[in-house]
């Protein structure tokens, strides 16, 4: 049962990650610069408490199934989508910080540009989701 609920959390992630990839990004680059970066400031805060709540209880979930099951799929699973905590530090917050320093008024190039490569970085989240989602589905399948 642990495996099951990290492997739905893991898919939730995903879809949320999946969802900001290919509709909210999208939607934001067709604003004009200081509307692209006024959405994406609320956007950006309440996605970050979502999938970082997915990502953790997905881990845990993950985690407390390898040792359960005895199956290191179960806990590579968990590990890559606890990668997700490291891979948002070091790449994704210093763009973060940079746009969220930016005052409306000063909305320009660079913050399109920022807001671009955010999108690009954001889709590494999707693909740890994707893959994450991946090995707990197979770690499900091996267990039936």
């Amino acid at each position: 049962m642990l495996g099951l609920l990290a492997l739905l959390t893991a898919s939730v992630f995903l879809g949320a990650a999946i969802y900001i990839n290919v509709a909210e990004q999208p939607a934001r680059l067709a604003l004009d610069d200081r509307s692209a970066l006024a959405e994406w400031r609320p956007a950006y805060q309440r996605g970050f408490e979502m999938q970082a709540s997915l990502a953790i209880v997905s881990g845990l979930l993950g985690a407390a199934a390898w040792w359960q099951a005895n199956n290191p799929l179960w806990g590579l699973g968990a590990a890559v989508i606890i990668l997700n905590w490291p891979y948002t530090l070091l790449f994704v917050m210093p763009i973060n910080r940079r746009l969220e320093a930016t005052r409306p008024e000063e909305a320009g190039d660079e913050t399109r540009a920022l807001l671009t490569r955010w999108g690009k970085l954001h889709a590494g989240r999707s693909a740890l989701g994707a893959v994450a989602a991946a090995i707990y589905l197979i770690a499900a399948l091996r267990g039936f």
